[in-house]
């Protein structure tokens, strides 16, 4: 993936590690970013090589939303615009979200407003100690997008997700931890190592598996116990059916780790 203006991509040991790539713009997301993260999360859904993505960003913000430069040089063709670029960004995170590959989010500074959104999104999020967060869209008279009203009220319920929307609260990053927002907070200079680390050990781990549990997850807020329990048998009995899983087995009982394939 050469051809890529706004991110950039690179993918070793299992892990594709996906980089917003706009500093001098806030790393702030415009038509031709959604664009490419569309095409960044198919590759990470396609490739069976990416077993976990570690998303993060250069420069001092991880993301500032929405590029208001440009919704501003829009004019009145602002609204097709922004239903243009939530085609591509919403696709985008539908891939991230629904492949096997566990994300892992590194945000190291201020994430705002769609950069608060692909947090949330993203299965395990480590902070640096610097990082703030802030939903930041009626701020500039906007609506969230890029899939907050999903996720927001599931990790902190109706009231506490209508707080940060609302009020455009911003959120230390140990708020963040406490809200349940965040799994882990760091010492700035060591964000990189500490979420690559974690990124690297999610792509060792049984691929499949990962896969079905994060789709068991999304699935628990619509279905009744029942159901989900039905789920949970079809997904442990294809579990079942992998290498991986025969690779787990024969592991325990040999006392030794498990060398997951993927598959």
């Amino acid at each position: 993936m050469n051809d890529l203006e706004t991110l950039r991509f690179e993918l070793a040991d299992n892990v594709a590690r996906v980089t917003l790539n706009r500093p001098d713009a806030a790393n702030a997301m415009n038509l031709r970013m959604t664009k490419e993260l569309l095409e960044v999360g198919i590759e990470c859904d396609e490739n069976p090589n990416v077993r976990a993505v570690l998303l993060r960003s250069e420069g001092r913000m991880f993301c500032a939303g929405g590029d208001l430069a440009s919704f501003a040089k829009a004019g009145d063709a602002l609204p097709r615009g922004l239903k243009e670029m939530t085609v591509y960004l919403h696709a985008a995170i539908t891939r991230l979200t629904r492949g096997s590959a566990p994300v892992v989010a590194a945000v190291q500074g201020p994430a705002a407003g769609a950069g608060f959104s692909v947090a949330c999104a993203a299965d395990l999020v480590v902070a640096s100690a610097e990082a703030v967060f802030t939903m930041a869209y009626t701020r500039a008279g906007l609506t969230p997008d890029g899939s907050s009203t999903y996720f927001l009220p599931r990790l902190l319920g109706r009231h506490r997700a209508l707080e940060l929307i609302l009020t455009n609260r911003t959120l230390s990053a140990t708020e963040a931890r406490e809200w349940g927002i965040v799994n882990e907070v760091v010492p700035a200079d060591e964000l990189d190592a500490r979420a690559g680390e974690l990124a690297k050990q999610l792509a060792a781990g049984p691929t499949w598996a990962f896969g079905a549990a994060k789709e068991l997850v999304m699935r628990s807020f619509s279905e009744d116990l029942e159901s989900q329990m039905e789920f949970e048998s079809q997904a442990i009995a294809d579990a079942a059916r992998t290498e991986d899983a025969a690779e787990g087995i024969a592991a325990f009982f040999e006392k030794r780790r498990a060398n997951f394939r993927g598959h």
